[in-house]
């Protein structure tokens, strides 16, 4: 049965691209792994390679033809005891319109999807492959010839090593498991309910991610629970909040004074201070009274509703190994700066060693993510549902600035807020910012 080579994807976001030049005539026989033509995007050229063995019978998009739709049919393949009137060109519009001097038709795609291969993609009777999968979910690359021989041997591809380009499974991969001189793999463990290989909506699959890189150059570590969750909270934030961002300088040298002075007279136990305050505790301050003192903006979108909070619970970004936790200091603007001090510090600590409980990290109407630790000057954050803001703090350093016409140095620290338009526009965004920078500013006003 003869096989239509199909107009391959060289990315996973192709749709279509210009057959530049053929390597083979019609007539030529071709075997697995075989140049047979140069396909070009506005990216890269790259080689189509054979997938099965047999003869070119017929070549249906000429050289230098642009515009090839993916999956659209290219040539056709003889197999093994046929001839040219085997090669029948599929009865379909033309995907793309060659050139002038270049009359062949292309035809149209082919319903299937495309597969991200260098590799030529062949299918039977005009359809285009697709990935076969497994019996846990995972997708198997097989040539349609081989599929349909394995399926005539009751052989499941999945047990059969490739070693056709990328690992596709090949006519002769099937021939030698058929024959037993290539032993068969054991049978993979059927998935979880709901844990099957497809990629999320708009992503890659692993299949595709894995088939772009050279096989052992890298380590492949399975997510655990905790990275997936982080994925998949990030990922439905930013495909359903209108994320915008604000971003503005803080001067912070009445901070840093405040703060030396209280840690200065902290009290000593044991030879050391019983506390020590950050300047992260100075802003998670500072957000949780400039929520209050803007009240609409400490909102939460709840479909055809807006949730108004009360207090200002503020969630702190925790790194932990493998992921993040946003542990919640609840009501913070009642709290002194001392006491936000001590609950981030346990929260944080059991947090890297995952004892906390889900009500001390669920929840909230607001985040703080502060990466001056790290020396980052600025950044913008991805809001954490079901709050409606995050703040990110960058690191605090010396500037030089203006003044009346003077030149000074003082000490800076670049934030940025980002904000779900559907419940904090852009005005009401900009005066929360501005009510905390006036709180940064002036530390003597968060007891006010």
């Amino acid at each position: 049965m003869s096989i239509n080579i199909t107009m391959p994807a060289l990315s996973p976001t192709m749709e279509e691209g210009k057959l530049a030049k053929w390597h083979v005539k019609e007539g030529d026989s071709v075997s697995s792994g075989d140049v047979i033509a140069e396909i070009e995007t506005d990216k890269a050229t790259m080689e189509v390679e054979a997938v099965d063995e047999g003869k070119i019978g017929k070549i249906l998009v000429a050289e230098g033809t642009e515009n090839v739709k993916v999956n659209a049919v290219i040539a056709v393949l003889l197999t093994e005891g046929e001839t040219a009137a085997n090669a029948k060109a599929p009865a379909a519009a033309p995907a793309a319109a060659p050139k002038a001097d270049a009359p062949k038709p292309a035809p149209a795609a082919a319903p299937a999807a495309a597969v991200a291969s260098g590799s030529a993609v062949v299918a039977p009777a005009a359809k285009a492959p697709s990935p076969t999968a497994a019996a846990n979910g995972a997708r198997v690359f097989a040539s349609p010839l081989a599929k349909r021989l394995a399926k005539d041997a009751g052989i499941d591809l999945s047990a059969i090593s490739g070693t056709g380009p990328r690992g596709r499974v090949v006519k002769s991969d099937v021939e030698a498991a058929k024959s037993g001189k290539a032993p068969l793999k054991a049978a993979p463990a059927a998935a979880p309910a709901g844990a099957g290989a497809a990629a999320p909506a708009g992503g890659m699959s692993k299949a595709q991610v894995i088939a772009l890189y050279p096989e052992g150059s890298y380590d492949l570590v399975p997510n655990d629970g905790m990275r997936k969750v982080v994925a998949a909270r990030l990922t439905e934030s930013k495909q359903t909040i209108p994320h915008f961002y604000l971003t503005l300088d803080c001067k912070i040298d009445a901070l840093l004074e405040a703060r030396e002075k209280i840690n200065a007279a902290a009290p000593l136990k044991d030879g050391k201070p019983t506390y020590k305050l950050s300047v992260n505790d100075f802003v998670m301050k500072a957000w949780a009274a400039a929520l209050i003192k803007v009240p609409t903006a400490n909102a939460t979108w709840a479909g055809d509703s807006i949730l108004y909070h009360k207090h200002a619970d503020v969630a702190v970004a925790v790194s932990v190994p493998g992921g993040l936790f946003t542990p919640v200091v609840r009501a913070c603007e009642t709290k002194s700066l001392r006491q936000i001090s001590e609950e981030v510090k346990d929260l944080a600590g059991r947090a890297r060693s995952k004892k906390l409980t889900p009500a001390e990290y669920q929840g909230g109407t607001s985040s703080v993510s502060n990466l001056g630790m790290f020396g980052i000057r600025e950044f913008a954050a991805v809001i954490n549902p079901p709050h409606g803001t995050i703040l990110a703090v960058g690191a605090g350093e010396e500037r030089v600035y203006a003044e009346k016409g003077q030149i000074k140095t003082g000490n800076f620290m670049t934030v940025t807020l980002s904000c779900d338009h559907r419940a904090v526009d852009g005005a009401l965004g900009a005066e929360l910012l501005a009510a905390f920078k006036g709180l940064i500013e002036t530390p003597v006003m968060m007891l006010a």
